[in-house]
């Protein structure tokens, strides 16, 4: 059934299974307690668990789809990959999804996966880790097409597990989750914990929100929106990068809601775009008027994120 399935098909459900293995790879690492902590900039941080993570996705992905490029954030390394960590099997209630005509034939030379191993590196060095996400985006040309994020700390409460899988394709699906819409009669804004400024406090105050959530992690901040906790994500900065946004912006669009920068453009996804998120980050909730947020960041910031 696997191989039958078109291509974009099989590479999420790939994605989806080889971000739950990198899960358990992360609470591995944190558990035995050495994280290997190296610093790549200022507040940039890495870890045993980004490296072994993205290593375990990587080389899963590439053994499965070799003519796919891959990006991931952390420099490849040359460490031989332990075979325990080549994930080869497939999410099944994915490779039972009906694509529609225009995505059942893609070459793989017009897609681009964009790996960020450990979103909230800072957060996870800090024992904050219902912050962590590993995001796992699918581009299609330019687009952000399809969309993995896993919660290795998430608590099943149901099950009493650790960590769970939510996916989507645009116009084509979701799963993992239920959207929740956030509640009217008031304006909750999720915005940077660690990575602030005046800029990025002058675009807060211009929503006027009641509530503002700072919190580690492109992924955690849209799982916010998608679970009715916020009603918008604004950044005012280029503090992120391309893997940070495409598996948020894919799942948060086949959700009905929305992801550009602070000019209402969508970023370029494909293997040849630069990589930093220059002019910021507006995401919305479904139901949200995406065009009023974007009225209200004032010109002179749009102009210092040109």
């Amino acid at each position: 059934m696997a191989q039958s399935a078109p291509l974009l098909i099989r590479l999420v459900a790939s994605s989806v299974k080889c971000a739950t293995f990198a899960g358990k790879i992360i609470r591995d690492i944190m558990s035995h307690g050495n994280l290997n902590i190296v610093e790549k900039g200022k507040n940039d941080l890495q870890t045993e668990a980004d490296r072994s993570a993205q290593r375990c996705i990587v080389a899963s992905l590439n053994c499965q789809f070799p003519t796919v490029t891959i990006i991931g954030e952390e420099e490849p390394s040359n460490c031989e990959v332990p075979s325990d960590w080549i994930v080869t099997d497939m999410d099944q209630e994915i490779l039972k999804l009906k694509l529609p005509e225009h995505l059942e034939n893609i070459n793989a030379k017009d897609l681009c996966v964009w790996v960020d191993p450990l979103d909230g590196t800072s957060e996870y060095t800090q024992g904050l880790v219902e912050h962590v996400t590993v995001l796992v985006g699918v581009a299609l040309g330019e687009r952000a097409i399809g969309g993995i994020i896993h919660q290795p700390y998430y608590n099943n409460k149901e099950t009493g597990t650790l960590g769970r899988t939510l996916w989507g394709i645009e116009g084509v699906g979701y799963g993992g989750f239920k959207p929740i819409p956030p509640p009217e009669g008031k304006r909750i804004i999720t915005t940077t914990r660690s990575h602030s400024n005046a800029t990025v406090q002058a675009a807060l105050d211009a929503m006027e929100p009641d509530e503002i959530l700072r919190v580690g992690g492109a992924g955690h901040k849209v799982m916010l929106l998608l679970e009715g906790k916020a009603h918008a994500y604004v950044f005012a900065s280029g503090g992120c990068k391309r893997w940070d946004t495409c598996a948020p912006e894919a799942i948060l669009h086949a959700v009905g809601g929305t992801l550009t920068n602070l000019h209402g453009e969508h970023y370029p996804y494909n293997a040849e775009t630069s990589l930093p998120n220059k002019t910021g980050v507006l995401a919305t909730a479904p139901g949200q008027e995406h065009q009023w947020y974007l009225s209200r960041i004032p010109n002179e910031i749009k102009q210092k994120l040109q």
